[in-house]
């Protein structure tokens, strides 16, 4: 599976691809009348101030009389009123539309990415999907609720324009009406080529916001290996691309813009030298050829406005893109639709249905290969672990010790054969019910910012303080409280990076003994911890696996002596399996990683 935001997006302006926005805006349609209807009278009151002029001119100018001024004062004062109270009223609206719609945007966004896979996320990186969730969004909602609005007033003025010109002169009119046609082909020339150079700055911006996520969240790595010039030169390289692309964008629009204006300007003089004709030979009057005139000056800005919103809007279809790419991510491992009106998803679960959970775990000819992998990983693999059984996976780093656990915890489903959960394949039971029953505890915890107390009853949201207490002790997390300066309400900083790496590991461990799963996964969940510390947990270990099925992966061979089966993989293959003493006796690979292991220990101790 390759990163999400590697994809190309090469369509040319697609009006299927905007509608699949209909869905978010369609709640907001109350506001998107209202927007109509102020932009059109907004529109209104624009064409139907120089028909004031007009009167004006041709009542008070010509006949050089104030009679009535009152009155077309007090109309023109009113007209003036209703044209402020209307853009308020429609930037309001916009506005609404803004704010509302890109939380929606957001919340989909985010919610759907509650339901992806465990597999989405070992190849995309958080960068990507902050850009899409974050920039692209308020890209989105922005545009459509402001550029939107400016495409509407200018539509409904051109419009409105034109009918008064035609009223006005129909000859005089037909000269500004023949630039639409010129600018509708300027428009479909340089759309392509804008919407090409944009769709590039969109995605040189994703990995500029992945480095730059990178870059501070490894800062501490890269200052220690020194690669401050290598992460500079590359970042330096990303921003240099994405200016050239912007640069190509912004050329195009730079030539598109002007050629628009030329073709406004043009149409403008030639109304001037006609009509000024018109008015010497008397079929025009000086009123009429001044309005006519503040039309066709006026009509300038709205049209080449609309050129450029319009080039905005072909620029959003990349945003829009990458957003619903998103969307139609598709989750690698799903609950069946019998599976969910059963028990329920991830956000409606129906727990009421949901049988308990024992234990046993059976893995029946499973065939596995990791969907961007082309070689099987394990191979007509079968294995019943009953209930409480303990079972320690072992093996060189990268060997692939994960894998079983992946696949036991359905982070992944076999490519082939079955597992088996208290005897059913675990695919005619929710995803939910598996996990909430799992207790996971990595290598790396990650922790939740907030207080310890809060990070710790993420295990069982209803624990009481007492009973998240209490799991801390069992573990000795609470030698981590009695430590800090606030106790259980210190926090833990982002990630917890007020806390050390073993520290985190403590308060994870809590966590997961807290929500009482039935089925353990400890990954080298004591690698990160001192060996005092180790010690205390160790006891605790011992204890709380007891009538639980529970999986470690250990990095240490010392820890994992007391597991009922252990599974040595090397290359991704299981070779042997058994008791420690069982492979001992056997002489073979585990019995070398064991020795190799023992006599490092050893002289470390010698050393010390």
């Amino acid at each position: 599976m390759a990163a999400i935001d590697e994809q190309d997006y090469t369509k040319s302006f697609d009006w299927k691809i905007w509608k699949r926005l209909f869905p978010i805006f369609r709640t907001y349609r109350v506001a998107f009348v209202m927007l109509l209807v102020f932009n059109a009278l907004t529109a209104l009151v624009d064409v139907g101030l120089p028909l004031l002029q007009r009167y004006a001119i041709a009542n008070f100018i010509e006949k050089d009389t104030l009679t009535g001024i009152v009155p077309y004062a007090l109309v023109y004062l009113v007209v003036i009123l209703l044209q402020a109270l209307s853009v308020v009223l429609f930037a309001r609206n916009s506005m609404s539309i803004e704010m509302n719609a890109g939380r929606d945007l957001r919340r989909t966004l985010f919610t759907h990415l509650q339901t992806l896979s465990f597999s989405f996320y070992n190849v995309t990186p958080v960068g990507y999907l902050l850009s899409r969730v974050m920039s692209d969004t308020n890209r989105i909602a922005s545009m459509i609720a402001w550029n939107l609005t400016d495409i509407l007033w200018a539509m409904f003025y051109v419009f409105g324009t034109f009918a008064a010109m035609l009223i006005l002169n129909w000859r005089l009119a037909l000269v500004v009406i023949l630039i639409v046609p010129v600018i509708a082909v300027l428009t479909w020339y340089f759309q392509n080529r804008i919407l090409h150079w944009n769709r590039k700055v969109r995605k040189l911006n994703s990995k500029i916001t992945g480095a730059f996520n990178e870059g501070i969240t490894g800062a501490k790595t890269s200052k220690t290996l020194v690669i401050e010039d290598q992460n500079t030169a590359s970042f330096r390289e990303l921003t240099e691309s994405m200016r050239v692309a912007g640069v190509r964008a912004a050329r195009l629009n730079a030539v598109y813009i002007p050629l628009v204006l030329f073709c406004s300007t043009m149409a403008v003089a030639i109304v001037l030298l006609r009509g000024g004709h018109m008015v010497l030979d008397q079929v025009l009057e000086i009123a009429t050829l001044s309005t006519f005139t503040t039309y066709a000056v006026g009509i300038f800005e709205p049209i080449q406005m609309t050129a450029a919103n319009i080039a905005e809007f072909i620029s959003l279809q990349a945003s829009i893109e990458r957003v619903t790419g998103l969307m139609d991510e598709v989750p690698q491992v799903q609950d069946t639709p019998e599976v969910l009106e059963k028990y329920g998803d991830v956000f409606s679960p129906k727990r009421e249905n949901w049988e308990p959970l024992k234990g046993d775990i059976e893995f029946r000819d499973v065939t596995f290969r990791y969907p961007d992998g082309g070689e099987n990983v394990l191979e007509h693999f079968s294995l019943k672990i009953p209930a409480g059984t303990t079972v320690a996976i072992v093996g060189e780093t990268g060997a692939g010790k994960s894998t079983l656990v992946n696949l036991a915890c359905r982070f992944f489903e076999p490519t082939a054969g079955q597992i088996l959960i208290d005897g059913r394949d675990y695919r005619e039971r929710s995803q939910l019910w598996l996990h909430e029953n799992i207790g996971y505890v990595l290598q790396s915890p990650h922790l939740f910012s907030g207080s310890v107390r809060e990070n710790i009853r993420y295990g069982r949201l209803d624990a009481t303080d007492a009973e998240v207490e209490a799991a801390a002790k069992a573990v000795s997390a609470d030698t981590v409280v009695a430590k800090l300066e606030h106790g259980w309400d210190s926090q833990v900083g982002e990630g917890g990076d007020k806390l050390s790496t073993g520290e985190k590991q403590l308060i994870s461990f809590a966590r997961a003994v807290l929500a009482d799963p039935r089925i353990f996964v400890l990954d080298e969940a004591t690698s990160s911890i001192d060996t005092q510390t180790e010690q205390l947990i160790q006891n605790a270990i011992d204890h709380l696996l007891q009538d639980r099925t529970s999986f470690l992966i250990a990095h240490r061979l010392s820890t994992i002596r007391k597991a009922d089966l252990i599974l040595v993989v090397r290359d991704g293959k299981i070779v042997e399996q058994g008791t420690h003493q069982e492979l001992l006796r056997q002489h073979g690979y585990y019995h070398d990683l064991y020795s190799k292991q023992f006599a490092e220990e050893n002289a470390a101790k010698i050393l010390k």
